[in-house]
């Protein structure tokens, strides 16, 4: 018999609106979906169906023209939606929810080394002296694989692969010790042999630090290797999530349309 799992994130009829000059654009179409602790949840999708504009609202990340219209997000009995500046997120987003983007560099500061951006966030979620984060910060190198990470904790990004720079940035979400980790498309600028160890090193961390991850892609493949749930969303609208939900439904759902 399965375990039953709790429930960590639960959105409900959650309708996403933005401003678009002299209309609204309604990029999220009454949405509910809930997320297990532990599950590795795929949001799949063509490109424009709303699958980041979903996860944005889990982190208060919307652009200035887009606001939650309608419906609750609730993350572990707080009511995300009441949540209105960067002060009232601060104890959630990173520290609890953490993203991982497509391109590292825009989670990066290209004129600060690798080392003291990992420092700086064990500081500041785990409360540690200077010379404790830098030796953790070592120690998260070391998990996420980047070789020799003593000698490279004082390179900067540029002197990393993309590949590379995507370690690093899961090494500093790590950091932030979240609950929920969301993936937005992290494999997709990578050639093949490159997504598939991230894919690996991202399942390994799960199975050891015990989060739980939103992975966001339009990679069949991709899903195939590590979701044990799978939402298809269309045109700002969801289909599923379910255990084992057949990827075909998916072209079927599109071909009808």
């Amino acid at each position: 018999m399965e375990e039953k799992k709790e429930i960590i994130l639960s959105a409900k009829n959650v309708v996403v609106e933005f401003d678009v000059r002299d209309r609204i654009l309604t990029a999220i179409r009454d949405i509910s979906i809930d997320l297990y602790e532990g599950d590795v949840l795929a949001v799949v999708g063509e490109s424009g169906s709303g699958k980041s504009v979903l996860t944005k609202t889990f982190t208060g990340m919307l652009e200035s023209n887009g606001r939650v219209a309608s419906g609750t997000i609730d993350y572990r009995g707080q009511e995300l939606t009441k949540l209105r500046n960067h002060k009232d997120w601060e104890g959630i987003r990173g520290a609890k929810i953490a993203t991982i983007f497509q391109d590292p560099m825009t989670s990066l500061d290209p004129i600060q080394t690798i080392g003291s951006q990992i420092t700086e966030v064990i500081i500041k979620h785990q409360k540690k002296s200077r010379s404790e984060a830098k030796k953790m910060a070592i120690d998260y190198m070391t998990k996420v694989g980047i070789p020799d990470p003593a000698k490279r904790f004082g390179e900067y990004p540029f002197q990393y692969s993309g590949g590379m720079r995507q370690r690093i940035v899961i090494a500093i979400a790590l950091a932030c010790r979240p609950d929920i980790l969301i993936c937005d498309e992290p494999t997709t600028a990578l050639d093949v042999t490159i997504q598939a160890q991230i894919i690996e090193l991202l399942k390994s961390l799960q199975k050891e630090y015990q989060f739980t991850i939103i992975f966001i892609t339009h990679d069949l493949g991709v899903v195939a290797s590590i979701a044990t749930n799978v939402a298809v969303m269309y045109a700002g609208e969801l289909i599923g999530p379910k255990r084992g939900y057949s990827i075909l439904m998916h072209q079927k759902f599109k071909n009808q349309r």
